[in-house]
């Protein structure tokens, strides 16, 4: 397919871009305290602008070191020092044809504790002692829930003294006059070293909850002095930071990134923010100041997935925010809109839903995604498939001196080495047993350096575990990663035969140089249970699967993780009536709270109910035994009271996977080179199995 609007020039303010993709902000974790640029941040952009990518956004850059840090490992344009590093940035993206924007950014209330107050001692601290990092990052994951805990961070500040947001949970105070009038500026001076550095343009952060948001909110605003009350009182910290930007920078381009509706209601709060009526104002008054384009987007941290939508949600559902807008201003219109296709995208286009392209997570997985879809290779795009990993795992690392990760694209923060790839197969045979996530990966890996892969897959077709995972209501997405990832291997020369059962003598036929387990996992069943094969006991592999149907039952299932409430929101679909039992004191434990929020909700309106700190001790004919329980600090579970019997008519576990790993003892001893890779070796998420792949295919085989 050609895509003329997709790579038709068209400029935002004086800045032409060579196509309409762009690339979203995105804080991924790859810079450093004093927010100067790293090498592996501008490796992992530049990759992105030599896929082809027409803009270039950077991530979340802060303008204030002392309340508006809202990471360690974050850029800034808060200091003179900064502007090297950014033209060393910016030369980079220009060699490839793209523009580079910086996005300004403060996070206001939507900070964390730990990093308010901190940065400026943490620079200092550096410079003194180049061991501090290590230093803090070592103490930080447990020092920062102390804090917190016992009250004894910072408050964030925000526009007024507010509630705290969602997530971030930080105490809340309001900016003093004084204090607005100096990040007024601050964002101003950001704008100039960006313009020194020979960036091409700035983005104001007026989105997802961020300070110029909560300015912009009556929910976040009840200032009585001028800049709050009104309509127009509330617009007037992002006015003043507009017209301080065209007073020193002339006529540079500025977008301002935009909630066009905060989406209260989606989550049972109506009448709380504002929505799409007073958000289209918003744009139009802000076009108005003279601004070069608007970014549409919508929600905050307290309404996460309605602008970080988990898997679930359908591809273009906001894009009537977008339309909304682009209707009342004569300025371009950039959206992300929840696009994961060229074909999509070049859909949208030719609706006139918007003028770019705004591309997030489809960056983090595919940094070449421009350049295939543009070549007519669109069939080799890796899709984003919404799994929230990326943010979850920069979150979870930010505390840890690491970076954010991709399920699907396991060179994130590696683009230097795998650009480098070296090209030593010299076609001698790897064979892979198992063709799920692990198994493909290594074979795309090992195919592009030169081995010639050779992947053996009992089914009759690829994917493993995901073709189980990709089978509850609206869960399609995950299985794109299955296609995609076949897709490339075989272009890179692998070979995978489907409905082989490998054993010792087919794998040794193959005279491999080297052999890859990658044979995954199966549902436990455990069987200190009594009664747990009964007939009336299921896994949810046998559900999910298809294996099994259960339809108008009353059933309970075992275990809250994610594969359970996805089993759940599978069975209440047809009809059955649901009791979810767990042995803590909540469901689903360490699980990313944006997944709970999806699908909690769904399993509740279908009367869903739970039973929280209960052990299963027995399964009968009539339902199970139950022993309430409390967790020890080492999660063992410690009886609380007498076991009692509840009645049901099945019983679906949930208590997790074991290896499938029973080969390696077979071929243990017959090849120089054997390895286990993914779920075969430890039981884990898509990520943890692609990285391994990756490793091994990189660094293990030699």
């Amino acid at each position: 397919m050609e895509y003329k609007m997709l790579f038709s020039p068209m400029k935002i303010g004086n800045c032409e871009i060579k196509n309409r993709i762009v690339m979203s902000p995105m804080l991924m974790g790859f810079g450093q305290f004093d927010g100067c640029t790293t090498e592996q941040l501008m490796d992992y952009y530049e990759e992105r602008a030599k896929g082809g990518t027409g803009l270039i956004m950077t991530e979340i850059t802060r303008i204030n070191d002392k309340h508006g840090a809202a990471a360690f490992a974050q850029l800034g344009v808060s200091h003179d020092y900064q502007i090297p590093g950014l033209t060393e940035f910016a030369n980079r993206i220009h060699k490839h044809g793209a523009k580079l924007f910086v996005q300004l950014h403060h996070p206001g209330r939507q900070n964390v504790g730990l990093a308010i107050g901190t940065v400026p001692l943490c620079i200092a601290c550096t410079r003194i002692c180049k061991k501090f990092p290590k230093m803090l990052f070592g103490m930080a994951p447990k020092l920062a829930p102390f804090l917190e805990k016992h009250h004894l961070t910072k408050k964030a500040v925000s526009a007024s003294a507010c509630e705290p947001a969602y997530y971030a949970n930080s105490p809340v105070r309001a900016l003093s006059h004084k204090e607005v009038k100096q990040v007024i500026q601050q964002y101003v001076d950001g704008a100039v070293r960006c313009k020194k550095a020979g960036v091409d343009g700035v983005e104001l952060h007026g989105t997802h909850g961020y300070l110029i948001q909560q300015f912009l909110s009556p929910n976040t605003n009840q200032r009585k002095d001028e800049y709050g009350g009104s309509f127009e009182n509330r617009l007037r910290f992002v006015r003043e930071i507009i017209e301080g930007i065209r007073k020193e920078c002339g006529d540079y381009p500025i977008v301002v990134r935009l909630t066009i509706d905060e989406f209260y209601e989606k989550i049972g709060k109506p009448g709380k923010g504002y929505t799409m009526e007073e958000g289209v104002k918003y744009a139009k008054a802000i076009a108005e100041m003279g601004v070069d384009a608007i970014d549409v987007s919508s929600a905050g941290y307290d309404t996460f997935n309605y602008w970080l939508e988990p898997t679930s949600f359908e591809c273009g559902w906001r894009k009537y925010l977008a339309a909304a807008v682009k209707k009342e201003v004569n300025i371009p219109v950039i959206a992300a809109n929840l696009i994961r296709t060229p074909e999509q995208a070049e859909k949208q286009l030719e609706e006139g839903v918007q003028d770019f392209v705004s591309l997030g997570r489809p960056h983090i997985a595919d940094p070449h995604w421009a350049e295939k879809a543009e070549s007519g290779r669109e069939n080799e795009i890796k899709r984003c498939i919404c799994c929230l990993y990326c943010i979850q795992s920069m979150q979870d690392n930010a505390y840890h001196g690491d970076h954010g990760y991709c399920s699907v694209n396991p060179t994130v923060g590696r683009e230097k080495e795998f650009d480098n790839i070296k090209q030593d197969g010299e076609g001698r045979t790897v064979v892979i047993v198992g063709a799920g996530v692990a198994g493909l990966t290594a074979a795309e890996m090992l195919g592009r350096r030169g081995f010639k892969p050779i992947v053996l897959e009992q089914a009759k077709e690829v994917g493993g575990q995901i073709q189980l995972a990709n089978k509850p209501p609206k869960k399609e997405k995950l299985g794109w990663c299955c296609v995609d990832m076949k897709t490339n291997a075989e272009k890179f020369g692998a070979e995978i035969k489907l409905g082989v059962k490998a054993d010792l003598e087919t794998v040794q036929a193959y005279d491999p140089y080297a052999v890859i387990l990658a044979t995954g996992a199966c549902a436990v069943r455990p069987r200190s249970i009594e009664g747990v094969n009964n007939e009336n006991v299921y896994t949810t592999t046998q559900i999910l699967s298809g294996e099994k149907y259960l339809e108008n039952k009353k059933v309970a299932l075992i275990g809250s993780g994610m594969t359970g409430l996805e089993t759940a929101e599978m069975l209440v679909e047809y009809g059955n009536k649901v009791t979810i039992v767990e042995m803590a004191d909540r469901v689903a434990p360490g699980t990313w709270f944006q997944h709970l929020d999806d699908v909690l909700p769904k399993l509740n309106a279908k009367g869903t109910e739970y039973i929280l700190s209960h052990k299963l001790n027995a399964i009968d004919e009539k339902g199970v035994i139950l022993e309430p329980v409390k967790l020890d600090k080492n999660r063992k579970p410690v009886s609380t009271g007498a076991p009692e019997h509840y009645d049901f008519d099945a019983v679906v576990l949930s208590l997790g996977s074991r290896p499938v790993n029973n080969l390696a003892k077979d071929f243990e001893g017959k090849f120089e080179r054997l390895f286990v890779i993914g779920d075969a070796s430890k039981i884990g998420r898509i990520a943890d199995a692609t990285a391994a792949a990756y490793d091994v295919a990189m660094h293990k085989i030699q």
